[in-house]
């Protein structure tokens, strides 16, 4: 398969995918079921006032068990957006490398160890079963191995999409695992000097990745990955990697094998594109469950995956979501649902609700 790179300019706009919403809608019979973008029967559904946005912090070749992210105690449940760690979902006080721990900058202090290796301005991770662990990096991560850990990681980088993200999966590799670990951009969210993707399948054949309790901040697009499980991520301030970037906290291209998004907190205060989508830019989506995750902002909160005129998405479960209006009156900047067929084949909305105040959100 070829590299499933995102190019500035190129592919099916975002914005082109809801005006040919709008041609679908306008054109009447025989497409009544296509759902591209709705609130109420109309328009998108207007959600409460929206309330204040928050304020936007040596390797081994063995094995490295992972364990499940402790969940903080929940004091509330409604109005998760200002404070996620309160109701129980990631930020910046429970994802990442934790508070006070040490770590040895690469290539500044070392620059190889068992399995990888420092060269061209990125770390190559090449040998299986590699643990690269307790690290700062100012440039990307290269895992082109299988079975590989990234744990407790500090990196630092922006660009473009040569160079410019923090985790790459090359060639395939299966079972790899990045977890509580900080990526974003020296620059923040200024000039256009964005990290590219956080984290990013590069040919979109990797099986049985994990993404889990990581910071993601200042990229264009936080994830990119086609299968496996991305769980108790902060992804947010969703930025800018050059003026032509499209902007998502997570996203998948098309693919069947199974995908589970599941209590993520992603936030993009920009008005274009979204937290969660799901496209069908290189095939069908299907097999994906977005359950549990407090969402905000784009230009339609998630997109569910049928392209207008493109193959039917099947078996997409969109469920027990929080859409929260800390940005947009409509949780996006056009709506919270976009390009979701509700008719699909095993297709689900169910358990939705406005973060504000818990009433049902329908499809």
């Amino acid at each position: 398969m070829s590299e499933r790179r995102r190019l500035p300019g190129s592919g099916i706009s975002r914005r082109a995918i809801v005006a040919a919403a709008v041609v679908v809608v306008l054109g009447g019979a025989g497409v009544a079921a296509l759902v591209i973008a709705h609130g109420n029967k109309n328009a998108n559904t207007a959600g409460p006032p929206p309330s204040s946005p928050p304020v936007t912090q040596p390797a081994s070749p063995a094995p490295h068990p992972t364990s499940p992210s402790p969940h903080p105690t929940v004091i509330r449940h409604n109005n998760c957006g200002p404070s996620p760690h309160a109701c129980g979902y990631p930020d910046a006080t429970n994802t990442g490398v934790p508070k006070g721990m040490a770590l040895k900058s690469v290539p500044g202090q070392v620059s190889s160890g068992p399995g990888w290796s420092w060269s061209d301005g990125g770390v190559n991770i090449t040998a299986a079963r590699t643990v690269f662990e307790g690290f700062a990096v100012k440039g990307a991560i290269n895992v082109m191995a299988s079975g590989v850990t990234v744990k407790n990681v500090s990196i630092s980088n922006f660009g473009d999409d040569i160079g410019g993200d923090g985790v790459n999966l090359v060639n395939n590799p299966d079972d790899v695992t990045i977890e509580h670990t900080d990526i974003s951009s020296p620059y923040g969210t200024h000039g256009f000097k964005g990290i590219f993707a956080g984290i990013k399948d590069i040919q979109g054949n990797a099986h049985g990745t994990r993404v889990l309790a990581n910071n993601i901040a200042d990229a264009s697009t936080g994830v990119q990955i086609y299968a496996g499980l991305i769980r108790d991520n902060y992804i947010h301030d969703v930025s800018f990697a050059d003026s032509g970037s499209h902007l998502n906290g997570t996203t998948s291209n098309g693919s069947t094998v199974p995908l589970r998004i599941v209590h993520n907190t992603v936030f993009n205060p920009n008005d274009q594109t979204d937290a969660i989508s799901l496209f069908e830019d290189f095939g069908v989506e299907a097999n994906v469950v977005i359950n549990n995750n407090l969402v905000a902002g784009g230009g339609y909160a998630i997109y569910g995956g049928q392209n207008p005129g493109g193959p039917r998405a099947y078996n997409i479960r969109i469920t027990n979501n929080r859409f929260s209006t800390i940005y947009y009156p409509q949780c996006g900047s056009f709506g919270y649902i976009a390009a979701f067929d509700a008719s699909g084949p095993g297709n689900v909305w169910s358990g939705n609700v406005w973060d504000s105040t818990g009433a049902p959100v329908s499809d």
